[in-house]
């Protein structure tokens, strides 16, 4: 049997795994690392987006390898009775140019791809292809097993890029559309600029089931950019169905995902924001917290990656309350008017907001005042059980 050895291996080379490569080359250029990813390129096929406000000035240094499309003019957010423009700038990671970043920062000695992994334990990992790979850590990044032991709703999409014939004028992003017809849940149409010509066109859902109707999802995506006479080539496309977690058993999820020893990060280890599924800026403060502590044993990098999902999970309580009456409280056509609500308060505790980072006034603030949903229905909702979520097909 062909064994090898080095000091990390990371399972997993999305966005959690490719980070925790970059930070240690950037911090621990002595360890040899090692990242297993089994498709043919890092990162999938995804795009990734985030509030300038969500990083400081570490997790911008750790991000400034990739190109990276940047509005500084703020961005926008429309519903039938509110239009606003934000000053926050807005930036954007597609995963070509994650992958392409990722190539040239760490090079073919620590990425492996078409690298499917069998077997993880505590002291290395098992490759498909027969290979043993020794190693004084394992972090597990690959997408969580179940969704079993939470509770909550769905958010479902599907994205396209367009290249156009001709410029199509717009100039900052609008993160959410919701003057669009409300079906099944709360529908917004998500739209970013990426150059003069190109233009990306998500059609998102927070609705009760994780089915994609992939038929429909495109036909709508072709009536709103003919609505704005954007006709074009399709040059790039994604769908996605992630969980929105309004509650359950965490120590359970842990457990049902734990491997002894191994450490876990991205999704598998919980860093995501419980109610709107961004994880950038989880995925930088976790890479950064192993590269800071690089030198730990396994056992230990492991449990101190349990430690901070567990506060983790504590830290976002508030969200996945919201996350309940959303769902529970609001009939799934009127959903858009808690968050049209919600952007009427001020930038800074929006900001605050998606970085997870909301402070008691916040907390105070969003929950004060004329609320969008019946009162009644939102304490029946947060008090009442609720049935697990079942992973999507």
């Amino acid at each position: 049997m062909d064994r090898s050895t080095c000091d990390i291996a990371i399972v997993g080379g999305g966005l959690a795994g490719g980070l925790i490569a970059l930070a240690l080359r950037q911090r621990r250029p002595d360890q040899d690392v090692r990242l297993f990813e089994a498709g043919e390129t890092l990162g999938g096929n995804h795009r990734w987006s985030w509030f300038a406000s969500d990083l400081d000035q570490q997790a911008q240094h750790l991000l400034a390898p990739f190109h990276t499309t940047q509005w500084t003019a703020g961005y926008e957010v429309r519903f039938p009775t509110r239009h606003r423009v934000l000053p926050t700038p807005y930036h954007s990671l597609d995963s070509a140019d994650f992958a392409a970043g990722l190539q040239r920062e760490l090079g073919q000695n620590t990425i492996h791809t078409s690298c499917a992994v069998t077997g993880l334990a505590a002291d290395g990992v098992q490759l498909a292809d027969g290979r043993s790979i020794g190693a004084r850590v394992v972090i597990d990044c690959r997408d969580r097993a179940s969704v079993g032991d939470f509770t909550g709703g769905w958010q479902v999409f599907m994205g396209r890029h367009l290249r156009l014939p001709a410029p199509h004028g717009v100039e900052r992003p609008t993160i959410m559309d919701a003057a669009v017809e409300q079906l099944g849940g709360y529908r917004f149409v998500y739209v970013l600029p990426l150059g003069p010509r190109e233009i990306f066109i998500e059609d998102t859902y927070y609705q009760d089931t994780p089915v994609l109707d992939t038929a429909a999802l495109s036909a709508r995506i072709d009536a709103y950019a003919a609505q704005h006479g954007w006709h074009g080539e399709t040059i790039g496309s994604e769908t996605g169905v992630l969980p929105v977690i309004t509650g359950g058993d965490f120590a359970a999820f842990q457990a049902a995902n734990r491997i002894q020893g191994v450490g876990m990060a991205g999704a598998r280890g919980g860093f995501v924001h419980p109610l709107t599924s961004y994880t950038v800026p989880f995925a930088v403060e976790t890479a950064l917290a192993i590269a800071g502590a690089a030198d730990l044993p396994g056992e230990q990098m492991a449990a101190m990656l349990e430690a901070r999902a567990q506060r983790h999970w504590q830290a976002t309580g508030f969200y996945r309350m919201l996350g309940t009456m959303l769902f529970g409280a609001a009939e799934p056509e009127a959903r858009w008017r808690v968050f049209a609500r919600f952007y009427g308060l001020s930038a800074g505790l929006i900001e605050r907001f998606y970085a997870a980072r909301s402070t008691l006034t916040d907390r105070a603030r969003i929950l004060c005042g004329r609320p969008p949903v019946s009162i009644v229905r939102a304490v029946r909702a947060i008090a009442s059980p609720k049935p697990p979520l079942k992973d999507a097909a």
